[in-house]
């Protein structure tokens, strides 16, 4: 509708209010002009989630609500308040849904003005940026906001019916029946005539029905089945499944889909396994085992625990906590069944981990990255065994599903298996008399954690390493430029940058140019100032208390660490769904708007993280 008020009131009103307060007289003169005032009764919808939006909404008077996705309410506006902002610069269509929840007057600033004043004005486009960045901190949360809790509360019970459903017809023989049943593997079948289920017969009625009452196993089965079982929903939730078990007192509960067809069977035993998803447990089994084939049966389950915190919502930072800890536990048992056999070591060492787990920071896809540090101690009779040692550790976790390094960063290749004051003379060449092949080579290594042996091995070179790195300008520089060199996958335009050619063509590398762009940014700020810390967040956090990095950009860098992995963690759990290989490479049409408009954001947060890296340490000039 026409402006229907006094252009003075609407300029003393904007003049009132943040951004538009600190806008020169001139504009605030005749912006009142090229704007519209719209009326919203209470309840009616000012913008629509899922809709394009034009317009950038400033409450002249009234109130509304901000609904997120998930219908959360994020944010109550009263007079002043500005809505819209987000869509106006990151794109359509909205992701937030904003109510008037009374009656409101609005005034509509068109796309083109809202433009043209954060191009014009750095203050006015500096206040909506941080309401982008205050979104994208949303995000994050906006992705997880399901409520957390056991794997059993979440699940469906049509996701854990893995097979295809196993009957017999009701004149099958009770032997025919158990014939059937070691065949198949399973506990419990089905009885069906003419695709209705009438019964089900267990293991246990065939020891207590059968051989405990002495019948022939040559009777129909149909006279020692239950009949006319209790079925459960196949859309149930496990939890309803397992309460509706308990409470009748059965084992096996045959399931049915919506037009009451059997679809499988589900035990009591195939609910509680749900709760193998805890990594607690799989930890602790993995501690079990006697051999290292055991080991990596156990740690095969390692996608599904995944699978399962992806879908519990647990967050990027602490799956990839839970992954590391498991990836732990697994070189730990694998290292002492490899003491076990070769016998004590002769010399004390370290084992330790690098890259990834060393940051707990591990996700599916990974390969080995380990290295020993050896007592200055030992002697050459002594490093056969370390040989040994080392490749026994190296081909058993191959075995349980870690790669080995194609880079050969691994403690089986005798440069990363030597004592510490050799590492310290490394580090120290690496350090004072730093190339761009040497640090490319070389940054790995900054990222260490002892997993098994004496830990004073390694207190000792990070010791060594931390003293020298502060002051190892020309070094840091090297690693500043490398910092930049993996750039976020953005185009000029915010398009995405895909693979080019091979495999993965026509897909986003979200590990090199987002995940492993903040990795890099994080340590060269903290080995600049001197912090032990080797895992991002800590790393941030270092920075910004030594005042290397601004709170804001800490703040900004951490969010958007979160939410890459987390939509990387999502992408490897549909891998895992749908039983392929887990990889880094996400194709943009499997991601949503909001996935899409937010990992943009990110992207635009790292590009700018590495240009005042740049800056910092003049990467340009380093050759």
């Amino acid at each position: 509708m026409a402006l229907d008020v006094e252009l003075q009131e609407i300029r003393d009103f904007l003049a009132g209010h943040e951004p538009f307060a600190g806008l020169p007289a001139p504009v605030l003169d005749t912006l009142p002009g090229a704007l519209a005032v719209e009326y919203f009764r209470r309840g009616t919808e000012i913008i629509a989630r899922g809709q394009d939006n034009h317009h950038l909404y400033v409450l002249r008077s009234g109130a509304a609500d901000v609904r997120d996705a998930q219908d959360t309410l994020v944010d109550r506006g009263e007079a002043g308040t500005s809505f819209g902002s987000i869509t106006l610069t990151q794109g359509n269509p909205s992701t937030f849904s904003v109510t008037a929840i009374e009656d409101s007057l609005a005034l509509l600033v068109p796309e083109d003005v809202f433009h043209g004043l954060c191009r014009d004005h750095p203050d006015v486009d500096a206040f909506y940026d941080e309401q982008r960045r205050s979104r994208m901190r949303g995000a994050v949360a906006e992705l997880q906001t399901s409520s957390s809790g056991s794997a059993i509360l979440k699940t469906r019970v049509r996701d854990i019916v893995g097979r295809d459903l196993v009957h017999v017809p009701g004149t099958s023989t009770v032997r025919e029946a158990a014939t059937r049943m070691a065949d198949e593997g399973v506990s419990s079948l089905l009885v069906m005539d003419d695709g209705r289920l009438v019964g089900v017969v267990t293991d246990r009625d065939l020891r207590t029905r059968v051989l405990a009452a002495g019948v022939s196993p040559d009777v129909p089965v149909a006279e020692v089945m239950t009949s006319d079982p209790v079925t459960g929903s196949v859309d149930a939730l496990a939890f309803e499944a397992l309460l509706q078990m308990t409470a009748r007192h059965i084992h096996h509960l045959p399931l049915v889909d919506r037009d009451g067809r059997p679809v499988g069977i589900v035990t009591t035993t195939d609910l509680l396994r749900l709760e193998e998803a805890n990594p607690v447990y799989l930890a602790g089994d993995i501690a079990k085992q006697p051999d290292v084939a055991g080991v990596a049966a156990v740690s095969a389950r390692l996608p599904g625990v995944v699978r399962a915190l992806v879908d519990q919502d647990a967050s990027a930072d602490d799956i990839g906590r839970v992954v590391t800890a498991v990836g732990d536990a697994v070189e730990r048992r694998v290292i002492a069944l490899a003491e076990a056999e070769l016998g004590p070591a002769p010399a004390p060492y370290c084992w330790v981990a690098l890259g990834s787990r060393a940051r707990l920071e591990q996700a599916l896809a990974a390969d080995q990255d380990t290295a020993l540090l050896l007592s200055d101690d030992v002697d050459e009779a002594d490093l056969p065994w370390f040989e040994r040692f080392a490749e026994r550790v190296v081909a058993g976790l191959e075995r349980c599903g870690y790669p080995r390094c194609t880079g050969d960063v691994m403690a089986t290749n005798p440069r990363w298996r030597k004592p510490v004051r050799e590492w310290e003379a490394e580090f120290t060449s690496w350090l004072s008399t730093p190339s761009p092949k040497a640090v490319l080579h070389s940054s790995i290594f900054f990222d260490m954690r002892p997993v098994h042996g004496d830990v004073g091995l390694h207190t000792r070179l990070q010791q060594h390493v931390l003293r020298t790195t502060p002051g190892a300008k020309t070094f840091l520089a090297h690693l500043a430029k490398q910092a930049g060199a993996h750039e976020p996958p953005l185009g000029f335009f915010r398009g995405f940058v895909l693979e080019k050619a091979g495999e993965h063509k026509d897909t986003l590398d979200i590990k090199k140019g987002g995940i492993l762009g903040i990795v890099e940014l994080a340590r060269v700020h903290a080995l600049a100032v001197g912090s032990p810390a080797v895992n991002t967040r800590a790393r941030l956090e270092a920075a910004r208390a030594a005042g290397a990095l601004s709170a804001e950009l800490a703040d900004d860098l951490r969010d958007a660490f979160e939410f890459i992995g987390y939509v990387r963690l999502r992408h490897q759990s549909a891998q895992v769904r749908a039983g392929e290989p887990t990889d880094n490479f996400v194709a943009p049409d499997t991601l949503s708007s909001f996935e899409k408009r937010h990992l943009r954001q990110a992207f635009s947060i790292i590009r700018f993280a590495q240009q005042a890296l740049g800056r910092r340490y003049l990467t340009s000039l380093v050759s």
